[in-house]
């Protein structure tokens, strides 16, 4: 009957149970959103580091991630307080629950029905299974927050894909002709419905025939290229490749069967040799060795430390754009592919690899069906058929010759304006971009980056009292928080002698008997609603302190990571990847150790205080020996915190590793699937995710092993504590009644305690993680781009810079690469208003003198000046303000175009007429014009919207808006097709007026209108003059117009 009673009140325990689990979930499930959203904008950030820093965009990053970590710290308190009530309805209602039964078995043993022996053992039956359902509610948040993951997870494993790479679906033929026809083709891109791309396209490109795309930039010429690789499907109309809709072949097949060389190529954070294998599975390395001979990029190889197993960074960043782009057609040219796809594919080569590339990707192109994309006539112009795009209507076909016969036809425009804008225009070497400019081949062999990567971490050991100093605005709320876990954890001993009190009633006389019995039933209650308080004014307070913390440590390591030198994001180990990873999961962690856990060690403290008093005030004897239990006890957790603390550090390592691999994947997924490398990618995701199981699996053990050994010394305390309790009422020592009094106490605490140790695997973890984000915080930048110190013309009484530059005797290592000398002692002025362009070979350090001026880097001797001040003694943040920086692949970030151009002066908010005259300048205002949300339009991550034309006139117009004293472009037009160049070129001529510029470009017609060249060759300046002078000197500026000349002769 007894056990009945009790288990009526149970629903009420489950339903509350459940209600706790689903809201938990709900707001785990709201707070991964909402820091999602903050991890999106820092890995968009850290990853365009270069751009960010050049326009002084740190404080405004730094506001954009804090707006989203605010919503993530909102989520966080309320799922705390949630947490809180629900755990604390759970105990009122066991304690109430307690108080029915004992009033209820009490009536049951005065009525004879049952012994008290009966009662107690029903009770205790009870009891401590909803102990032990208490203890497994605590773990509930763990489900829910696992749920809300996994909701996540499965939603992307479930997802059927329209296009599905792996599948082995579809139609594999035995022999590939090659021929590829577009019939009456319709596309828009999905994420732009509004927007038609194409409109009935339809145009043959037979087999083994080189067939070449032109117009303008954005009229859809790379989405051709696309839809023939099947990243999309078109809306109307088919695509055939002999004869066969493509849509019924293979995916991989089909992909298998084609190279790709993209505009802005896409290598792999490995070796080169590992990059051109991802070609073809079974290339040998003298296949290899061959496709970089047909490719020019052999020799620049060979000179490189560790030749074909030179590491070349994240996103190929160790590489000149040059040879990045001469990597690609290696690995295209291994492929051995019956169609090749080339888009803008020699764009990036200056005039003498170009000239040998483009013979190399002639002689690769015969037999093959070749489908051309390049702005440039030199490279299209022998094509057997040149089809003329406008506006994504393919309005002409035929030869060169046939072309240049229909009158203002689309080809003879675009012929007319190159030959226009150039006696020499030829080959642009797209130069590095801002973003991978580093030109820092990492020097080390692969083994040696793998010995690196197993070396732990050097952490220095930061005290706890550091992070808690940390958490001192919200002292008050942990205060408060405090004194609820004390009260919390005084409500189990408490509880315990209202226990004994009520079995010592049973010795008096029926009439007392019932007073009392009412009485302690009450109590009980009381305790009950006193826990419910408790707990939740106790989670509510941890939950603000702690998730304040976290939010204040993000917003820190987010603000220290952007304050390092560029060259803190060279180091493989502070990949993009590495580091979102660390801002994620460090953060989050260091709770472990302040807030809710400290709340719980409180309770713990608080339980065993007052159950010792308890104890020793009724039978100190019993009390000494259950004390001589507590150290092992304490060992079993001491051993638990040593051995997870060293798995907490290892484990975190092991996951950096396939983070940096799930980020290059997704980042560079195009590459990814043109390479039908999905299945690689999947492997080594999977062998990286190896270690970090074992090492899980091995802590399971030791937890499993810790945990049992404490548990099992529980039990022997209770059978010694019986056996002399027993003796001392023997011997008249004590009562029966204190001697339940003080069992009942120490079982308690102890039960306390027990669920304190279950939390030490969060302290271990916390410790680690609060080091490596105390390192960041404490790492001094070697440039720091905070620092306001340093002389402004304010604090030197000049009005404002002329824009006099000078470089002396610079020399110059990349820190990454310390045995490659980039520049041995280069030496050049650039007086104020004069244009100056830098020219010479990919890779001789052209793009190395912009980021010395830019102070990306410092030089390793001689001197970078501004007006006769080294830039070292100028404010940093001035001295980028004076510039504005144009690349070759421009970084634009994830939102409006407006916001991407007022990018360009993050010092104030420009208005939107300043943001219309820069788009204006740059000829770029009458496309956004035509977008349906004009200015408003999302240019999506890293600008995947707009088309290379299209970024860069944004670009462009960022620069424009900052009004600098000085202009950097690098290579600012390569990406333009004629049209468009023409206009950009007037545009920049327009803006180089009374402004100080140095230009890198390898085109001559945009070079030879400079105040002064200058040729650099191996780190140094050989000559310098204007183009006629140079031309006298009959030396290096001379062979290289000779080079560009020759091959404008053949076209």
């Amino acid at each position: 009957k007894l056990s009945a009673v009790i288990l009526a009140v149970s629903p009420l325990l489950v339903a509350s149970a459940g209600i706790l689990f689903k809201m938990t979930s709900m707001f785990t499930k709201k707070e991964l959103d909402a820091y999602a959203k903050a991890g999106a904008v820092a890995e968009e950030v850290l990853s365009s580091i270069r751009t960010v820093v050049a326009f002084d965009g740190q404080d405004k990053e730094c506001k954009r991630y804090q707006t989203n970590l605010n919503e993530a710290r909102v989520v966080g308190i309320k799922k705390g307080v949630v947490g809180g009530l629900s755990i604390g309805a759970l105990f009122c209602i066991m304690f109430s629950t307690y108080g029915l039964a004992f009033w209820y078995g009490s009536t049951l043993v005065r009525s004879g029905e049952i012994t008290v022996g009966n009662m107690l053992t029903a009770f205790f039956g009870v009891l401590i299974g909803a102990f032990s359902l208490g203890q497994g509610m605590s773990n509930m948040e763990y489900f829910s927050g696992a749920q809300a993951a996994a909701y996540k997870v499965f939603e992307i494993i479930d997802r059927v894909p329209l296009i599905d790479s792996m599948s082995d679906e579809g139609h594999k033929p035995d022999r590939v002709k090659g021929q590829i026809e577009f019939k009456n083709v319709d596309f828009t891109y999905p994420s732009r419905t509004d927007v038609q791309i194409l409109h009935d396209v339809s145009f043959v490109a037979e087999s083994g025939k080189s067939v070449a795309l032109c117009g303008q930039s954005g009229c859809g010429k790379s989405t051709c290229v696309q839809l023939i690789q099947r990243f999309y499907d078109p809306q109307n109309g088919i695509i055939e490749l002999d004869g066969v809709d493509i849509r019924t072949l293979n995916v991989r097949w089909l992909r298998e069967h084609i190279g790709v060389v993209s505009q802005e190529p896409i290598l792999f954070d490995t070796t080169i040799a590992e990059n051109i294998r991802y070609g073809r599975d079974d290339v040998t390395d003298d296949e290899i060795k061959e496709a970089t001979k047909q490719s020019n990029a052999y020799d620049f190889i060979m000179k490189m430390p560790n030749k074909f197993d030179t590491m070349v960074g994240e996103g190929g960043a160790q590489m000149s754009g040059g040879q990045k782009q001469r990597i690609a057609i290696a690995r295209a040219i291994v492929r051995d592919p019956k169609i090749m796809l080339l888009d803008e594919a020699t764009s990036a080569l200056d005039t003498e690899s170009e000239a040998v590339v483009q013979a190399a990707l002639e002689k690769a192109a015969q037999g093959r069906t070749t489908l051309l994309i390049a702005h440039r006539l030199s490279t299209i112009r022998n094509s057997d058929k040149i089809i003329g795009f406008h506006e994504g209507r393919a309005l002409e076909q035929g030869s060169h010759d046939q072309l240049l016969k229909v009158e203002n036809g689309i080809y003879q425009n675009l012929v007319n304006m190159q030959s226009y804008s150039a006696e020499g225009e030829d080959v642009s070497e797209r130069q590095r971009s801002l973003r991978r400019l580093i030109s820092a081949t990492s020097a080390k062999s692969e083994e040696e980056v793998k010995e690196e990567a197993d070396e732990d971490e050097d952490l220095p050991d930061y005290s706890i009292m550091r992070v808690i100093r940390m958490n001192k605005p919200e002292f008050g709320y942990i205060l408060l928080g405090c004194i609820a876990a004390a009260v919390n954890g005084g409500i189990q001993p408490v509880f315990a002698v209202l226990f004994s009190e009520i079995l010592s009633t049973f010795a008096l006389p029926l009439s007392e008997q019932e007073q009392r019995i009412t009485l302690y039933s009450l109590l009980f209650v009381a305790i009950g609603a006193a826990a419910l308080v408790a707990n939740v004014v106790q989670a509510a307070s941890f939950a603000k302190s702690g998730e304040e913390l976290t939010s204040r440590l993000r917003m820190q390591g987010f603000k220290a990571m952007l304050r390092q030198e560029i060259g803190y994001f060279d180091d493989h180990f502070n990949s993009t990847g590495a580091l979102t990873t660390r801002l994620a999961t460090d953060a989050s962690r260091v709770q472990g150790c302040t807030g809710v856990r400290a709340g719980t060690i409180i309770q713990s403290i608080c339980a065993l205080g007052v159950a010792l008093g308890i104890a020793f005030a009724y039978g100190w004897q019993l009390t000494l020996l259950t004390l001589a239990f507590v150290p092992f006890m304490a060992i079993a957790g001491m051993l638990q915190m040593k051995v997870l603390t060293g798995q907490a550090g290892d484990e975190s390592k092991a996951f950096e590793k396939a983070g940096t691999l799930a980020t290059e994947a997704t980042t560079n997924i195009r590459t990814v699937a043109s390479l039908t490398r999905e299945q690689t990618f999947h492997d080594n995701y999977r062998d990286a995710l190896i270690l970090p199981q074992k090492k899980s699996m091995r802590k399971a053990h030791v937890y499993g092993i810790t945990f049992g050994f404490s548990q099992c010394i529980v039990f022997f305390a209770y059978a010694a504590t019986f056996r002399f309790g027993a003796w001392l009422v023997d011997q008249n020592l004590m009562t029966f009644n204190n001697v339940f009094k003080v069992l009942m106490a120490v079982i308690f605490g102890a039960f306390a305690v027990g669920q304190t140790s279950s939390f030490a695997p969060d302290y271990a973890a916390a410790k680690i993680a609060a080091s490596r984000l105390f390192k960041l915080f404490d790492r001094k930048p070697s440039i720091d781009s905070y620092n306001k110190g340093g002389a402004t013309p304010v604090s030197v009484n000049i009005k404002s810079t002329d824009g006099n530059l000078d470089f002396k005797s610079l020399k110059f290592h990349y820190p990454t690469r310390p045995d490659v000398q980039v520049l041995k002692g280069l030496t050049t002025a650039i007086r104020k208003g004069q244009t100056v362009a830098l020219v010479g070979q990919s890779g001789c350090g052209k793009s190395t003198c912009i980021q010395l001026l830019e102070r990306f880097y410092d030089p390793d001797e001689g001197t970078v000046s501004m007006d006769d001040t080294n830039t070292k003694e100028l404010q940093i943040s001035w001295l980028r303000s004076q510039m504005g920086i144009v690349s070759q692949e421009p970084v634009l970030f994830d939102r409006s175009i407006a916001d991407n151009i007022r990018y360009g002066d993050n010092s104030r908010e420009a208005s939107m007429e300043e943001i219309i005259t820069a788009a204006k300048n740059a000829n770029i205002h009458n496309f956004i014009d035509g977008l349906p949300d004009k200015y408003e339009t999302n240019v999506g991550a890293k600008g995947a919207q707009l088309s290379g034309g299209q970024k860069q006139r944004v670009a462009i117009a960022r620069a424009l808006l900052r009004n600098p004293k000085v202009l950097l472009l690098d290579e600012a037009t390569s990406a333009l097709d004629a049209e468009s160049e023409k206009v950009v070129q007037d545009a920049l001529d327009a803006a180089r007026a009374g402004r100080t510029c140095i230009v890198i470009a390898h085109r001559l017609s945009t070079v030879k209108n400079a105040d002064v060249i200058a040729v650099i060759e191996n780190g140094c300046v050989v000559e310098s003059g204007t183009h006629s002078e140079l031309l006298a000197l009959n030396g290096s500026y001379f062979s290289l117009v000779n080079a560009q000349l020759h091959n404008k002769k053949n076209e």
